[in-house]
C-alpha cells in the first residue's frame, strides 16, 4: 500500500512551437497533414471500451474543400445512447474508488502523449477538420489542451489539500465526493481543448462520463479518445457518442442518473437543456450540476489616449483570428472620433494584406468557417449591412462557399450603437464599429454595458490609469475576462481562468480549480474521540 502524502508541482504552460520552414517539426508537420489529408478515416462509437457501429453513418468534411471526405462517423441511436448511460454507471462502481493518485497519472500520461507522440497528428485533425491554420491548431489542440491536462491535475490537489481544522477533541474531513451519477458533456466545434476539457474535468474528479462531440470535430475528438486509452483510462469512464444532439440530449436528460451537463456552445441550446432538466427534476436523484460557457458579443472599447497601431492590431487579431469562430472573438468595436481615421487606415491595410485559404498553406492567416449553415448565417448579416443605409461596409464583405466556406474578413462601421451587427452574435469574421465623439465617453460606457445580454469577454484601450479604472469599474457584470490594452482573446490555462456570466454562462471557470469544484458533491466527516454521555448542559442541577 503507497500511504505516501502526494504533491504535485505547479506545472508549466506547454511551449508553443513555432513550425519555421526547414525546421524539424515543420517537415514533420507537414508530413502529417498531407497523410491525414489523402486518407479517410471511419470513426465508430465508443461504449465501454468497445468500439460500435451502428451503420447509421455521416461523413465529416475539410471546412475550406467540402467535396474532401476524412472520415465516415456512425451515429448513435437511442439504444446505444442507453449503452453509454449503462456503461457510464458500470465504470462509476470501480472509477469512485480509484485513488485520485491513479486517475491524475492517466492524464498526465496522455498530456505527454499529446505534447510528444501525437503532437502532429491531433494538429493535423484539428487543421483539416475544424478549419484551424497552424498557429491557431498549435495554441489550441495541443498547447492548451496539455495545460488543462497537466493544471487540472494540479489543481485537484490543492482542492484535497483544502481541508478544515481539528482540535484534541475531534478529527475533521471532508471528502470530495464525485457526483452520485454520470456527467453529459456536449462539446463544441470549435476548440479541440475546450472538447477535451468538458469530458475530462469532470473524470479527474471521479465522475463518469457520457460525451457528445460536434460532428465537425469528430477527427480530432476521435483522436483524443484513442489518446486516453492509450494512456490507460478504463473502459466506460467516458463514453463517446456522436449523432444528433436532440436524439441524444431527450434521453440523456430523461435519465435518473443524471448528475450533471457540461456544456459549451450557444445560449439557445443550453437555455433548452436547462429547461428539460428542470421539467425532470422529480426524476432525478440529486439536483444535476449545470455548467455551461454559452455564446459572446465581445468588445473592445477605445479610450482617446489609447496607441491606434495597438487598437488596429488587437482588432484584426482579435476579430479575425481563426474566422471570428471563438466565444471570445471581438465583434464590435467602439472607437473615439479623434483616432478613429488613423485607426481605419491601420486595420483595413492589414486587412488588405492578409491571405485567405487552404490551412495547408501556412502563408494563410484566414481560412474557411466550419460549414454552410454558418456560412449562410454570416452572410445574411453581411448582406443586412450592404443594404442598410445606417451601415457602411468599409473592408471585406464577400463571399465565397463553391469549393470552401470562405468569408472575407469583414469591417462594418455603424451609425447607431444599437445596429443589428452591433447587438446579436455572429460567430464569424466579422466585426462592428461603432464611432463616438471623444466627449461622449461617460455615455459610450453606459451603452457598452447595457447593448448585449451577453458578457464573456471585453477589452479597454487607454494610456490613462484613471480611465482604466473607471472602465472596469462601469464594466463590472460586462465581462468575465477583461483586458486592458490587449484583444479580448487568447485567455491562457493557469493564467487567466475563463468564462462569462450574463448570458454567456455559469462562468465557473475552465482553467481554475473554480470548475473542478463543481464536480464534486463534499461529505464532511466528523469523529468525535470522547462522545458525551450525559444529555445536561454543564450549569443544570
Amino acid at each position: 500500500m503507497n500511504n505516501a502524502i502526494f504533491n504535485l508541482r505547479e506545472p508549466q504552460n506547454e511551449p508553443v512551437f513555432e513550425y519555421m520552414p526547414g525546421s524539424e517539426e515543420y517537415d514533420k508537420m507537414m508530413a502529417e497533414l498531407k497523410a491525414m489529408s489523402e486518407g479517410e478515416m471511419e470513426i465508430p462509437l465508443i461504449i465501454g471500451g468497445k468500439e460500435i457501429k451502428t451503420g447509421n453513418t455521416g461523413t465529416v468534411t475539410s471546412p475550406h474543400d467540402h467535396q474532401k471526405v476524412l472520415a465516415t462517423y456512425h451515429k448513435a441511436g437511442p439504444e446505444e445512447v442507453q449503452m453509454a448511460i449503462d456503461a457510464a454507471m458500470e465504470a462509476h462502481k470501480k472509477w469512485v474508488e480509484m485513488s485520485w493518485i491513479e486517475r491524475i497519472s492517466i492524464f498526465l500520461k496522455a498530456a505527454e502523449l499529446i505534447s510528444k507522440k501525437y503532437r502532429y497528428a491531433i494538429n493535423a485533425a484539428t487543421m483539416l477538420g475544424q478549419g484551424k491554420n497552424l498557429h491557431q491548431s498549435e495554441i489550441d489542440a495541443v498547447c492548451e489542451t496539455v495545460d488543462y491536462l497537466r493544471f487540472n491535475s494540479y489543481y485537484v490537489t490543492q482542492l484535497y489539500d483544502d481541508q478544515p481544522k481539528s482540535d484534541t477533541s475531534a478529527l475533521n474531513r471532508v471528502e470530495y465526493r464525485p457526483l452520485e451519477g454520470f456527467v453529459f458533456a456536449v462539446t463544441p466545434f470549435n476548440f479541440t481543448a475546450i472538447a477535451m476539457n468538458l469530458a475530462v474535468s469532470p473524470v479527474l474528479m471521479g465522475n463518469v462520463v457520457v460525451w457528445k462531440p460536434a460532428t465537425t470535430a469528430l477527427l480530432s475528438n476521435y483522436l483524443l479518445m484513442k489518446i486516453y486509452r492509450e494512456a490507460g483510462l478504463p473502459d466506460g469512464v467516458i463514453n463517446f457518442i456522436p449523432g444528433q444532439g436532440s436524439l441524444i440530449g431527450k434521453i440523456v436528460l430523461s435519465d435518473p442518473n443524471l448528475g450533471g451537463i457540461h456544456f459549451t456552445g450557444s445560449t439557445t441550446t443550453f437555455n433548452q437543456m436547462w429547461k428539460m432538466s428542470a421539467q425532470n427534476l422529480d426524476l432525478y436523484k440529486s439536483y444535476p450540476k449545470l455548467v455551461g460557457e454559452t455564446g459572446g458579443k465581445d468588445f473592445i472599447l477605445v479610450h482617446n489616449s489609447a496607441d491606434p497601431t495597438q487598437v488596429a492590431t488587437a482588432m484584426v487579431r482579435g476579430a479575425f483570428e481563426y474566422q471570428g469562430q471563438k466565444c471570445s472573438a471581438a465583434s464590435r468595436a467602439y472607437i473615439p472620433e479623434s483616432l478613429w481615421n488613423e485607426v481605419k487606415k491601420l486595420s483595413v491595410n492589414m486587412l488588405a494584406d492578409i491571405k485567405m485559404g487552404d490551412v495547408k498553406d501556412v502563408n494563410n492567416f484566414a481560412n474557411a468557417v466550419i460549414d454552410k449553415s454558418s456560412f449562410d448565417n454570416i452572410m445574411s448579416y453581411i448582406n443586412y449591412a450592404k443594404e442598410s443605409p445606417d451601415a457602411e461596409i468599409i473592408a471585406g464583405g464577400e463571399g465565397d462557399d463553391s469549393k470552401g466556406y470562405f468569408v472575407q474578413p469583414t469591417i462594418i462601421q455603424a451609425k447607431d450603437p444599437h445596429f443589428k451587427t452591433m447587438e446579436e452574435e455572429i460567430f464569424g469574421p466579422v466585426l462592428t464599429v461603432y464611432v463616438y465623439k471623444d466627449e461622449e465617453w461617460q455615455g459610450i460606457l453606459k451603452t457598452v454595458d447595457e447593448t448585449s445580454p451577453y458578457a464573456l469577454t471585453g477589452a479597454v484601450f487607454a494610456r490613462e490609469r484613471d480611465i482604466i479604472v473607471e472602465a472596469c469599474r462601469t464594466l463590472r457584470y460586462a465581462a468575465g475576462n477583461f483586458y486592458y490594452n490587449d484583444k479580448p482573446t487568447g485567455a491562457m490555462v493557469g493564467l487567466q481562468p475563463f468564462g462569462g456570466a450574463r448570458k454567456s454562462g455559469t462562468n465557473d471557470k475552465a482553467g481554475g480549480n473554480l470548475n473542478l469544484i463543481r464536480w464534486s458533491t463534499p461529505r464532511t466527516i466528523k469523529e468525535t474521540f470522547i462522545p458525551a454521555e450525559d444529555y445536561k448542559y454543564p450549569y443544570m442541577d
